[in-house]
């Protein structure tokens, strides 16, 4: 492996990947790796731009958030607008995180008084059934 290049194997070994998943990054034109016949190359810019797209989807942006995203990189600004736009979307992202979050919450309550009814009515049953007996 050289430092300005990495094969297919190498990706996927270094950023627990499969082949699959570069080629669908590739295909939706979020990775260009330098093709030589049928072997693909990535390049550092290829490798920033993977460790771009694991942490968006992580955090749960949509692909097209990240090609936005990783658009922006290129905007001359150093940078500036990218951060912006990776703010807003990042609160709005986490804003939807907590508010799911607390639906979860109030879904394990639910879920556990109901678990704690059932538990009681089986006990009483069968503490009925050994009374009959």
């Amino acid at each position: 492996m050289t430092s300005e290049t990495m094969t297919i194997r190498e990706m996927c070994d270094t950023y627990e990947v499969t082949p699959r998943t570069l080629r669908f990054y590739e295909a939706k034109e979020l990775l260009a790796p330098i093709r030589q016949g049928q072997k693909r190359l990535f390049t550092r810019r290829d490798r920033a731009r993977l460790k771009l797209i694991l942490r968006g989807k992580r955090f749960g942006f949509s692909l097209e958030q990240i090609r936005q995203l990783l658009d922006l990189y290129d905007a001359g600004d150093q940078q500036y607008s990218q951060m912006l736009r990776t703010q807003e979307l990042a609160s709005e992202r986490l804003e939807d995180m907590i508010r799911q979050r607390a639906e979860l919450d109030s879904a394990i309550e639910d879920l556990r008084t109901q678990m704690d009814w059932v538990a009681r009515m089986v006990t009483e049953r069968e503490a009925a059934q050994h009374a009959a007996e």
